[in-house]
């Protein structure tokens, strides 16, 4: 039996003084063309971190280099609904699952399987990042609530219920703000990026910046949007 780990469902970080915070979109297992468009930037692993909005798995062809990603020590992600399957894969829905891409997961061997698993347990559900402007939050899909600190303080309630669940579940699925292209800001923090649903280019609705804009589509159509978090503005090849 696995033990049972105590896990972090907010993650804080402070100001980085030494180089850039960027953030990402939906990985998908494409490893390969998110390291290309680090390249272009000019990404300093020994200076700069990339912080993810989850989804690091599913659809693509390098979904088992995610240990090697998740073991960089500038590479920091929330968990994605993707990532959720993985974390969950022994109770998870597991026909849906496949129809969305986790066929590279059912072959594996279970102790393989296990230790992915506690990996992504460990992925929290909610990171902020202090920035010189204030803070920004990073979610996969929403923050549903009027402000960020009530939004944590029901994903940092002690014990595991229905409410936690529902929370985590929207923190990872929803897309009410988009659909409804709700504009409203979440006023006690700077920022809030996330990903989740995949747009042609970024788009803002109030201080949410939506940035999956399909770096792991099959056709090669998206690109990898890479969010400086000091001017809240994509980079742009050097």
């Amino acid at each position: 039996m696995l033990e049972t780990i105590e896990v972090t469902r907010v993650k804080r970080f402070s100001a980085n003084t030494a180089g850039r915070d960027i953030a990402v979109g939906d990985i998908h297992g494409h490893f390969s063309r998110l390291q290309a468009a680090l390249d272009t930037i000019g990404f300093d692993p020994a200076a700069d971190r990339l912080f993810s909005v989850g989804d690091l798995v599913d659809r693509g062809p390098e979904c088992e280099d995610v240990i090697e990603w998740l073991n960089k020590p500038w590479f920091h992600p929330v968990r994605g609904n993707h990532d959720d399957y993985v974390a969950r894969f022994d109770t998870c829905d597991i026909g849906n699952w496949m129809q969305n891409g986790g066929v590279w997961f059912v072959g594996l061997p279970l102790t393989e399987q296990q230790n992915y698993q506690v990996m992504f347990q460990d992925l929290p559900i909610a990171i902020e990042v202090e920035t010189a402007g204030g803070i920004v939050g990073i979610v996969h899909a929403d923050c549903v609530f009027d402000t960020w600190a009530q939004m944590k303080a029901e994903l940092e309630a002690p014990g595991s219920n229905k409410r936690l669940k529902l929370t985590q579940n929207t923190c990872m699925w929803s897309r009410s703000r988009y659909e409804q292209q709700d504009c409203r800001p979440i006023p006690d923090v700077r920022a809030v990026v996330v990903g989740h649903t995949p747009i042609e280019r970024p788009v803002t609705l109030g201080n949410v910046h939506h940035i999956d804009t399909g770096g792991w589509l099959r056709d090669g159509s998206g690109h990898f949007t890479l969010l400086d978090l000091a001017t809240l503005q994509p980079l742009k090849p050097a």
